[in-house]
């Protein structure tokens, strides 16, 4: 099995800044690209960023400049970098892998912006 383990999230003010984390373990041989979506309520979810083994990444338009994905190979561990945060940010992160041509996701985790 699969599992992806996701920390970082929490409330900050606009123009704060969090670090999410998501940690794949188990049966990841042959894991492939990692990333990020989100949803809020009403909203459909959406992917945030996505890094592939070697490091190309890919980003929303809205998260573009503000947003950086990165991961670290050695620890099966995507980062989700945020800066510069909105309001409209504000939505449950859910971490995604590939293994084996198979989609994994974490439980996700809230992530608040407001004053």
């Amino acid at each position: 099995q699969v599992q992806l383990v996701e920390s970082g999230g929490g409330l900050v003010q606009p123009g704060g800044s969090l670090r999410l984390s998501c940690a794949a373990s188990g049966s990841i041989f042959g894991l492939g690209a990692m990333g990020w979506f989100r949803q809020a309520p009403g909203i459909e979810r959406e992917l945030v960023a996505l890094v592939t083994t070697g490091n190309t990444s890919n980003y929303a338009d809205s998260v573009k400049g503000r947003f950086t994905i990165s991961r670290d190979n050695a620890k099966n561990t995507v980062y989700l970098q945020m800066d510069s945060l909105k309001p409209e940010d504000t939505a449950v992160y859910y971490c995604y892998a590939r293994v084996r041509f198979k989609p994994y996701w974490g439980q996700g985790t809230q992530v608040t912006v407001s004053s």
